[in-house]
């Protein structure tokens, strides 16, 4: 049985007084919860995360990493320095990262083999546009995204990564995929990741990254290959998180 896994993404989104706030209310409202809780930070908020979160049922993690260990790379940050922070996850290969920054498949699986071998775990997202989904592209989107990753990975390590569906059709437009569409797309990453290692596949959790909300979260999560949400908007509200949380 797959333990559900809701992780919160700030993104760009914080300041030290308002995530106290934010921490110490989601905090509050976690002793009943059954599933696995983390929220992924701004970088700069990690010794703050920490501090605050260090011993409770919160865990916590970084939004990206550098595929370099260490050297001259002005303004990025090695996984050994989320190893200092206690970090558990870092998100890879975020539609927003692949956009804006021109992160390649081939990058995010170096990204992701960083992550294990320091004993972390990656969320790496895979997804795809409104364009490719109209064109009825999305499963060679999503598979091919899926078969870099998992050509760089070492079969018996399938079960170390978590995978995180994310329609970029539905980020932050209002619009999201019906469970059953959600569904379809978490069944193939299933089998693209049983024909690395049939074994490990049914313990791989893959999440769904499109706009989950309190209002339809039950529903995605009741899919028998959703096992989780990476959250976005409503990872700031505490309110909101918890609503998620406890459809899990």
């Amino acid at each position: 049985m797959r333990r559900k896994l809701i992780c919160g993404n700030w993104k760009m989104n914080g300041s030290l007084a308002a995530n106290a706030v934010l921490l110490a209310g989601i905090k509050a409202g976690l002793s009943q919860s059954s599933c696995e809780v983390a929220v992924c930070a701004p970088a700069v908020y990690l010794a703050q995360c920490q501090a605050a979160l260090t011993g409770s049922a919160l865990g916590w993690g970084a939004q990206d990493v550098s595929i370099h260990a260490s050297g001259a790379y002005t303004g990025e940050i090695s996984v050994s320095m989320l190893q200092d922070f206690a970090c558990k996850y870092v998100i890879l290969g975020h539609s927003e990262r692949r956009a804006y920054h021109g992160e390649t498949d081939a990058q995010v699986a170096l990204k992701m083999l960083r992550v294990i071998q320091a004993g972390l775990t990656p969320i790496v997202c895979v997804g795809e546009t409104l364009a490719e989904r109209e064109s009825g592209q999305t499963q060679a989107v999503v598979g091919a995204q899926m078969d870099v990753l998992l050509a760089a990975l070492d079969a018996a390590d399938l079960a170390k990564l978590v995978v995180a569906y994310e329609p970029v059709w539905a980020i932050g437009t209002g619009k999201t995929a019906t469970p059953e569409m959600a569904q379809e797309v978490h069944a193939i990453l299933r089998a693209k990741l049983a024909q690395k290692n049939a074994k490990l596949a049914p313990v791989v959790r893959i999440l769904y990254g499109g706009s989950m909300k309190p209002d339809n979260a039950q529903e995605l999560l009741a899919m028998p290959d959703i096992d989780g949400g990476l959250i976005g908007g409503a990872a700031l509200n505490p309110a909101d998180f918890l609503a998620i949380v406890h459809s899990a």
